[in-house]
C-alpha cells in the first residue's frame, strides 16, 4: 500500500515540479496590496509570534492528543512504518545526479531522493504516534543519510546556483523546492522526537539543527536573489508559496535566535505577499485546478502557518481575495474526476479532501466545506493511511487531526449552474444545476502568455452527462523541450490540436500581444452566452478581421456559432475538434459521437453539409499522462470552409442523441 501511494503521489509531483520554473508564472496588472505587510508590521510580528518553546501545534511523542487521531489511521500509520523496519537507505550516486546534464533524465534521481524521505515521514509519524522506539534506529539511520548529502534538491533546480547545473556546490547552498522541504521534514522530526533523539546522542538532534541553519535559515534570511521569493523581476508562480510554507515551518520549529526569527518570518510575509499580488481579484488559477493544490493551497498552508503561531492575530481569511483563491477549486469542477483543464492541467485530478474542507472552514464557505467532505467519501480518504509524497508533513499532520471532522461533514458535490471568471475569462456552466445529467461546456478567452500556456484562445469544452465530449487534451509528460524556446512546436500546445479555428493556413501565436477582445458572459434561468473575438490570436498571416465566437448553452443544446470577416482568403481556414469518442457521420450534416466501450449515451454534432466539408483524423496516444486522460486514441474532426467567401458564419450544434 504505501510503495503504492509513493509511486501515484511522484506522478503527480513530477507535474508540480515541471511547473514551477521561471517564466513560467502567473501575470497581473494589478496592484500592490500587500495584505499581510500592509496590515501587519515588524513589531506587531515581534509582540504577536509565539516564543518558540511556546508554540506546540501538535503532540510529541509521549503527549496526549494523539487519541484524537482515528485508531484506523493511527494502525495504517503503524503497519506502514512496521514494513519499512530495518529499512535501506537509497544511495545517491554522483553519476545518477548528472543525468540530468547528460541524458536529461531527472527522474531517477528524484526516485532516490524522494524515497528517503518519505521513508523518514513515516517512520516519525509511526514513532511520535506509538512512542515505543522500535523506530528510533531507523529514523537515526535516515537522519543521518539526509544530513550527510551535498543537496538537499533535485538536479534539475541546479540553475539557482552560480556554477549552473551539473553538480551542486557544496560551498553555495541554495534552497530550492525539495531543500525547503527536506529542511521541513527535519525540523518536525526534531519537534516530535528531539528527547528521544537526544537520548541516544544528543549529537542528532544538533546535527539537524546545524544542517538546517547552513542549508535553509542562513541563506534564505541573507539572501534576497532566489527568483521564488520574487523580490525581482522574475515572473511569480507556485514554487513561492510552497517554498515559503516549508520555509515558515523550519523557522517556526528550529530558529533559536529570537530576533533572527521574526525577522524570518516578516520576510516570509513581504514574499507570500509578492503571490497574492499576482493575482487576479476573481481567485482564477491560470494554471488550471491540477495546479491549484500547489497555488492558492500552498498559500493556504502558510497562512495557516502564521495564524497559529500568532495565536489568530494574523488572519487573511476575510479578504475577498483570499476567499476566490480557495472557491476556484470548486467552479473549476465538471463532475466525477473530472475538472476544467485548460493550458497544462490534466483532465483529471484529486485534490486533498482535508485541504478543501479545512480552507472552506476558514473562509467560512459551506460549498467548499461540503466539497471537501464530498472528496473525501468519493476517494475513499480517512480509511486508513492519509498520504503526503515525501514526506510533506504539513499535509499529513493536519490531514490526520481533521480526520474526524471532514468524514462528519455533510458531503456536497458543488454542482453550480454557472460561473464566470471575468480577470482570467474563464466561464463554465451547467444544463441543470446541481446535476451531473445534461450538457456542460467550459470556454476561455485570455492571452497567450498564461502560466502554462496552450495557444487556446476561444477553447471550448462539452461534457455530457459528467463524460467527456469535446475536450482540451491538455499536456503530456513533461521534457526538456516542454520548458524550451520549441515549446510550440509540441502538437498538444498548437491551436490546431485545440477546438478553434485555422485561419488562412495560420494557427495562433504565443506572446502576450495575441488575446481576446470583446469578451462578455451572459446569464439568465434560460441560456448561458459568451461571446469573444478570437482573431487578436493569430498572426498578421491569418488577415482576419475578426473572427466573433458565440458559445450559448440552451434548452438540451450547445451551440458554437463563429462569424468571421477576412482581408483575403490566402490559405485554408477550417474549424478543429478535438473529441475521446468515435465518430462517424450518421447522415448528411450529422455526426455521431459515440463511446467506445459501450456505444451508448451518444452525442451528435450537427452542421450544415453546404458550409463545410468534414474529416475525421485519428490520433493514438503514446504518452503516459495523455492515455490516463483519454485512453488510447483521441479524434480530432475538422470543418473545412466549402465556400471560400471572405466572410461568413458556421454553426455547430452539440446535442443528445
Amino acid at each position: 500500500m504505501y510503495a503504492d501511494s509513493m509511486l501515484r503521489h511522484f506522478s503527480i509531483l513530477l507535474v508540480l515540479i515541471c511547473l514551477a520554473r521561471p517564466g513560467l508564472g502567473q501575470t497581473t496588472d494589478a496592484p500592490a496590496r500587500s495584505f499581510l505587510t500592509g496590515a501587519y508590521d515588524l513589531d506587531d510580528v515581534r509582540r504577536d509570534l509565539v516564543a518558540a518553546d511556546a508554540w506546540h501545534p501538535y503532540p510529541k511523542a509521549g503527549e496526549a492528543g494523539w487519541d484524537k487521531v482515528p485508531e484506523a489511521n493511527r494502525r495504517a500509520h503503524v503497519a506502514a512504518a512496521e514494513a519499512l523496519l530495518g529499512t535501506s537507505w537509497p544511495e545517491l550516486p554522483a553519476t545518477v545526479f548528472l543525468e540530468y546534464v547528460r541524458t536529461g533524465n531527472r527522474s531517477n534521481f528524484q526516485a532516490l531522493s524522494y524515497a528517503r524521505r518519505g521513508q523518514l515521514a513515516q517512520l516519525v509519524i509511526a514513532e511520535a504516534m506509538e512512542d515505543r522506539g522500535r523506530f528510533l534506529d531507523d529514523i537515526i539511520n535516515g537522519i543521518w543519510a539526509i544530513c550527510e548529502e551535498t543537496y538537499w534538491g533535485v538536479p534539475a533546480h541546479l540553475n539557482i546556483q552560480q556554477a549552473g547545473p551539473g553538480l551542486p556546490d557544496v560551498n553555495e547552498p541554495t534552497v530550492d523546492l525539495f531543500a525547503a522541504e527536506t529542511a521541513h521534514l527535519l525540523a518536525w522530526t526534531a519537534y516530535f522526537l528531539g528527547d528521544r533523539l537526544d537520548a541516544v546522542s544528543p549529537l542528532i538532534r544538533e546535527r539537524i539543527y546545524t544542517e538546517l541553519d547552513r542549508r535553509v535559515l542562513t541563506p534564505n534570511l541573507e539572501r534576497d536573489d532566489f527568483w521564488w521569493m520574487s523580490f525581482g523581476d522574475d515572473l511569480i508562480n507556485n514554487w513561492n508559496p510552497w517554498v515559503n510554507g516549508n520555509w515558515l515551518t523550519t523557522v517556526l520549529l528550529a530558529e533559536s535566535d529570537a530576533d533572527r526569527r521574526v525577522e524570518a518570518v516578516y520576510k516570509i510575509m513581504r514574499s507570500l505577499d509578492r503571490f497574492i499580488d499576482s493575482y487576479p481579484e476573481d481567485g482564477g488559477c491560470d494554471e488550471g485546478p491540477v495546479y491549484w493544490t500547489r497555488a492558492a493551497g500552498s498559500m493556504f498552508d502558510t497562512l495557516e502557518l502564521l495564524y497559529s503561531a500568532t495565536d489568530g492575530a494574523i488572519n487573511l481569511y476575510d479578504r475577498p481575495l483570499i476567499r476566490n483563491m480557495g472557491r476556484y477549486i470548486y467552479k473549476s469542477y465538471i463532475a466525477g474526476d473530472y475538472y476544467i483543464n485548460f493550458a497544462d492541467a490534466g483532465a483529471k485530478i484529486h485534490p486533498d479532501p482535508s485541504l478543501v474542507y479545512r480552507y472552506g472552514t476558514r473562509i467560512n464557505d459551506q460549498t467548499m466545506v461540503g466539497f471537501g467532505a464530498f472528496l473525501a467519501r468519493e476517494q475513499g480518504w480517512g480509511d486508513g493511511l492519509i498520504e503526503g509524497a515525501f514526506g510533506q508533513l504539513n499535509r499529513v499532520l493536519p490531514g490526520l487531526f481533521s480526520v474526524a471532522d471532514v468524514r462528519q461533514a455533510v458531503p456536497q458535490e458543488p454542482l453550480l449552474a454557472n460561473f464566470w471568471l471575468p480577470d482570467i475569462q474563464v466561464m463554465g456552466a451547467r444544463e441543470t444545476a446541481g446535476s451531473r445529467t445534461g450538457f456542460y461546456v467550459a470556454a476561455k478567452g485570455g492571452h497567450n502568455a498564461e502560466s502554462h500556456n496552450h495557444n487556446d484562445i476561444g477553447n471550448v469544452i462539452v461534457y455530457h452527462d459528467g463524460q467527456p465530449v469535446l475536450i482540451d487534451v491538455g499536456a503530456a509528460e513533461y521534457t526538456a523541450k516542454t520548458f524550451g524556446p520549441d515549446r510550440y512546436t509540441i502538437w498538444n500546445m498548437q491551436s490546431a490540436y485545440h477546438n478553434v479555428p485555422t485561419i488562412n493556413g495560420a494557427m495562433q501565436q504565443d506572446g502576450r500581444q495575441y488575446h481576446a477582445r470583446d469578451v462578455s458572459f451572459d446569464a439568465d434561468d434560460r441560456s448561458v452566452i459568451f461571446r469573444l473575438d478570437l482573431a487578436g490570436a493569430y498572426p498578421d498571416e491569418a488577415a482576419a478581421r475578426s473572427w466573433k465566437r458565440t458559445v450559448m448553452l440552451r434548452r438540451g443544446t450547445v451551440t458554437i456559432r463563429d462569424a468571421y470577416d477576412l482581408e483575403r482568403t490566402i490559405g485554408p481556414t477550417q474549424l478543429n475538434w478535438i473529441t475521446p469518442r468515435v465518430p462517424a457521420v450518421a447522415k448528411p450534416g450529422t455526426l455521431r459521437l459515440a463511446d467506445d466501450v459501450s456505444d451508448s449515451g451518444a452525442v451528435l454534432l450537427r452542421y450544415d453539409p453546404k458550409r463545410v466539408g468534414v474529416a475525421i483524423e485519428p490520433i493514438d496516444l503514446e504518452d503516459n499522462r495523455l492515455r490516463a486522460g483519454w485512453g488510447d486514441r483521441i479524434y480530432r474532426i475538422v470543418f473545412s470552409d466549402l465556400t471560400g467567401k471572405r466572410a461568413g458564419d458556421v454553426k455547430l450544434s452539440v446535442v443528445a442523441e
